[in-house]
């Protein structure tokens, strides 16, 4: 059975329209010789209350009390002895399949590799959180060069309603990334919320991704925004039983494409009804290809778009 045609796109922010913050994270592993992996490995494992999940729901200030909660959090013995018991399994795992011939070049190198679980493991890294915090944020301060071009060409379109569904953090009014800051020329957040119909935010609206409510939220947001502008342009139509429909159909949850660069958002996407497209650290032009296939319009500029010429198949959804 052939796919809807998309009537909305909804988007992540951060590692899909702007560049990821788990690039900073890997910079600050790096940097401090910690095991690679393991910030977002004690912080999913914190959910749902863990520090950084409240807050996104904006529970907690973004504070010494944050930061406080944060490093806790990181320090978690219990979940370190885990972290390192599963790496150290994935590498002995690697190395047996070197010694077997089939381990290639990517899958036997390692980042940061885990101290050795032959004894007592060691302590859990101490982590500066607010200078990890500042390490994570700024390279989301930057728009992607693939994905927020595509966006643009998008919103002047005027095919698709648009939708930003982001976990986001509140930030103080005298904190440099707060959006009337000043530290920066240009916010690349302030000019994004522009393209968008609907945006929303965990931080405003007190749910976060993968949490169902907020999945149902964007999606009534869209359905009011398809409504509005498809009422608009088409006028009042008759439905079946006489009744007067605005706009024609009801938006669909099969009609959203949602993007983002997180599996269980993207489950929990799937399991709300939406298509989805996958946008991997680092890779996010192969997004774009995507998405082209899906609109059929051409959304990467000066390159080989995959609506001319044939593509490369279809998305993965």
């Amino acid at each position: 059975m052939d796919k809807p045609k998309p009537r909305a796109l909804l988007f992540d922010i951060g590692g899909v329209c702007v560049v990821s913050p788990f690039q900073g994270i890997l910079d600050f592993e790096k940097a401090h010789n910690i095991p690679s992996g393991w910030i977002n490995y004690a912080t999913s494992r914190a959910a749902p209350n863990g520090a950084w999940q409240r807050l996104e729901r904006n529970e907690l200030p973004l504070d010494a009390t944050f930061f406080q909660a944060y490093a806790k959090d990181l320090a978690h013995s219990a979940r370190w002895a885990a972290f390192l018991a599963q790496r150290q399994q994935k590498q002995q795992q690697q190395r047996q399949e070197q010694r077997n011939g089939y381990a290639t070049t990517t899958t036997t190198t390692t980042t940061n590799p885990s101290p050795s679980l032959s004894s007592t493991p060691p302590p859990p890294p101490t982590i500066n959180t607010q200078d990890l915090f500042n390490r994570m944020m700024a390279p989301a301060r930057h728009p992607d060069p693939y994905m927020y071009p595509a966006l643009q060409r998008l919103r002047r379109s005027g095919r698709f309603v648009l939708g930003a569904l982001s976990n986001t953090v509140r930030y103080p009014a005298d904190h440099p990334f707060h959006p009337s800051s000043t530290a920066d020329e240009a916010n690349p957040r302030v000019e994004l919320q522009s393209c968008f119909d609907v945006f929303v935010s965990s931080a405003e609206v007190g749910m976060r991704k993968p949490e169902a409510g907020i999945y149902a939220l964007a999606l009534a947001e869209l359905r009011d925004a398809v409504r509005a502008r498809e009422g608009g342009r088409e006028g009042q139509e008759e439905g079946k039983g006489g009744e007067v429909v605005v706009g024609g159909e009801e938006l669909r949850a099969e009609e959203v494409v949602f993007l983002d660069d997180i599996g269980e958002n993207l489950r929990a996407g799937r399991e709300a009804g939406m298509r989805t497209i996958r946008v991997w650290l680092g890779r996010s032009e192969e997004a774009v290809r995507e998405l082209e296939e899906i609109t059929g319009m051409r959304l990467l500029e000066g390159k080989e778009s995959s609506v001319v010429g044939g593509g490369r198949g279809g998305a993965k959804l």
